[in-house]
């Protein structure tokens, strides 16, 4: 109750960011036989098929409602934080703990797990939808140790508890790699809270630490498969050094730990800067440094504090030690299961203090916290306005201007403005020469828009589609055969894109060149029969041309393909018009009417339907409403005079 208090304003939020392409442009999603193979070009379910399944399933079941996929993400951040609660609560049992704690068990195990959930640094990881990369795997995580106390605990055999405990670890391997170190973090807490010595828990459980083991080779085998991919996506830098990246790694988990006990301000994309010199951050590396030695050394004098520590330094290690993942260098979402040991070690550490009163206390933060997780989730209620406001935080990260700009609509000036901050701070960045160009080319300023195409050619030569956009330009500018040229170039780099068949066809029809354009429309139709633009275009060519009949199929296709488009249904209406096929043309204008009922183009044509059914007064109540809703409309006007004029007196005998 407490999860869904926090998170139920997140239902409604949209995709944004690497949803786009962990979800909505993922292919393998469809069916859920595809989803085991998992793209390998470095997207969020690279190398990680158990997520990639979660999605695939609720593609399944909602296709791309976003609802469903914020329900499941909540649904397993919830169950993750019962899986803590069951945990904490065997944990605290142990005689270790329990002459310590005696009956305040349940009450801090609950506390423990219900700050855990409503923290607001969790934000991150349940409202946006690809990072259930950490919600997943911290829940396999937390039950591979929990099947393990419970068949630990278990009077019997343990042995279908230990099953399932390397069951999770499987399906943790399959969803991210942080949970490489759930074996060895097993076999701590075993030795810390059940056997007392390390010799002891592998004499009694060699079998389940030899089948935890035995889930490493899977996850070398994943991370292999999509290790390009993932290293692209990491955004590979060579000036990106595992030194310079240790550093800032010394700035980040301070960060973190401070956001732990103040979770202000919560900033969604850090960017990707490094630390060049240890003096920049001397204070923090010597902070860690010694929290890490005194974790170390508390293993074998306070073996509790020193589990709570290596829990910390062991599940942040593989995404923030000196291995470089310069896309991004700071993310709060990695602190989501490492947020455990903080919190436990501080509610345990306040009840020592302060007994029972303490746990009043942690209510209190935990009612604080959901406010807060509540009022964070309106920053994601739009892309625009998490990037507004991680713009307002980090006006110094350039993805963060080039996300405002992508995400605003082409005709707002704010979208030029973010996308040329985003070229400032970052001259050679790619996109942002290429959207800045598509951006300007939309808004009729071709001239500039060549010349940041041709930036981007510059910073990646050969590129399909900025060829294929530089090509528009060009026909923007007049210069219509280099633009065929460049069209031609598209075809050659990739013989199979219809689009670029299709733009160079709109190019020549619009130059009267209609043959050319329609042996253009016919390619691009023979590589993509469905083309939703290919078929329209081609109707609309050949409607023009009087070749009402030929275009008929086109557009029956257009609409088959996107039965809500109205464009495609009022061609199609009016192709069968001019075929005299009037109960067909009125049924299609009226769809558009209840798709868009303002549109006069369909209630003009309408009305001429009408005329042509001979049912006048149906024609003219749609052309006083066309005069209703554009009193400008000289085309309604001059067909209602029509329809009101007296009828000519028959010839006299």
């Amino acid at each position: 109750m407490a999860a869904l208090s926090s998170y139920v304003g997140s239902f409604s939020l949209p995709f944004i960011f690497d949803d786009h392409a962990a979800i909505l442009k993922n292919p393998t999603i469809g069916t859920l036989g595809d989803a085991w193979s998992p793209p390998t070009d470095g997207r969020a379910v690279t190398n990680r098929p158990i997520l990639n399944l979660s999605f695939a399933l609720n593609y399944a079941w909602g296709k791309e409602d976003v609802w469903s996929y914020r329900v499941t993400n909540l649904a397993i951040h919830a169950l993750a934080g019962l899986t803590l609660f069951g945990l904490m609560r065997r944990t605290l049992t142990r005689p270790i703990l329990s002459a310590r704690f005696g009956s305040a068990t349940l009450p801090l195990a609950f506390t423990v797990a219900l700050l855990w959930t409503v923290h607001p640094l969790q934000t991150e990881s349940v409202s946006f939808a690809a990072q259930r990369t950490e919600t997943l795997v911290s829940l396999f995580y937390l039950l591979t140790l929990y099947c393990f106390a419970r068949g630990a605990e278990s009077p019997r055999s343990g042995r279908p508890w230990h099953t399932l405990s390397v069951l999770a670890c499987v399906l943790g391997m399959g969803s991210k790699e942080v949970m490489a170190s759930a074996p060895v973090m097993v076999f701590l807490y075993d030795r810390t809270f059940f056997s007392g010595t390390f010799a002891a828990a592998w004499a009694r459980r060699r079998w389940l630490y030899v089948g935890l083991i035995a889930t490493w080779p899977l996850l070398g085998f994943l991370i292999s498969t999509g290790y390009s991919g993932r290293a692209f996506a990491a955004g590979y830098d060579p000036h990106t050094t595992p030194w310079t990246y240790l550093l800032k790694q010394c700035e980040a988990i301070v960060h973190y730990l401070w956001l732990s006990i103040w979770p202000h301000p919560l900033i969604m994309d850090y960017g990707t800067d490094v630390v060049q010199r240890l003096r920049n951050v001397l204070p923090q590396a010597l902070l860690l440094l010694a929290l890490f030695a005194g974790s170390v050394l508390c293993l074998w004098r306070r073996p509790v504090i020193g589990f709570l520590g290596i829990w910390f330094f062991a599940i942040l290690s593989p995404s923030s030690s000196f291995i470089p993942l310069p896309a991004q260098t700071m993310a709060e979402h990695r602190m989501y299961l490492p947020l455990v040991s903080v919190i436990a070690g501080g509610v345990t550490g306040l009840f020592l203090l302060l007994g029972r009163r303490s746990i009043a206390w942690s209510l209190v933060a935990a009612l604080a916290c959901i406010a807060l997780t509540a009022r964070r989730n309106l920053d994601y209620r739009t892309e625009t306005t998490i990037w507004r406001d991680t713009v307002a935080k980090r006006p110094g990260n350039d993805r963060a201007h080039y996300n405002l700009g992508w995400s605003l609509p082409n005709h707002d000036p704010a979208a030029l403005t973010a996308l040329e901050i985003a070229l400032r701070l970052r001259p050679n960045y790619l996109e942002a020469h290429f959207n800045l160009a598509n951006r300007l080319l939309h808004l009729g300023r071709p001239a500039e828009a060549l010349s940041h195409f041709d930036e981007s050619l510059r910073l990646k030569p050969g590129r399909p589609d900025i060829v294929h956009n530089r090509a528009q330009a060009l026909a923007a500018l007049g210069r219509i055969e280099e633009a065929i040229e460049q069209f031609e170039l598209v075809f050659r780099i990739n013989p199979g894109e219809a689009l670029g068949h299709v733009s160079l066809a709109n190019i020549l029809a619009a130059q009267k060149r209609i043959p050319e354009a329609l042996e253009h429309y016919a390619t691009a139709l023979r590589l993509e029969p469905e083309g939703l633009e290919a078929n329209f275009n081609l109707g609309t060519v050949l409607l023009h041309q009087g070749r009402a009949a030929d275009a008929l199929r086109y557009f029956e296709t257009a609409v088959r393909v996107d039965p809500k488009n109205t464009s495609a249904l009022l061609n199609l209406g009016v192709a069968c018009l001019q075929l005299n096929r009037l109960p067909d043309a009125i049924r299609h204008f009226e769809r558009v009417l209840q798709l868009t009922p303002t549109d006069n183009r369909a209630r003009n044509s309408l009305g001429l339907a009408f005329v042509a059914a001979g049912r006048r007064p149906e024609a003219a109540a749609q052309f006083l409403e066309c005069l209703r809703l554009n009193p400008n409309d000289a085309f309604a006007r001059e067909q209602l005079q029509q329809l009101q004029a007296p009828a000519p007196a028959p010839p006299p005998r």
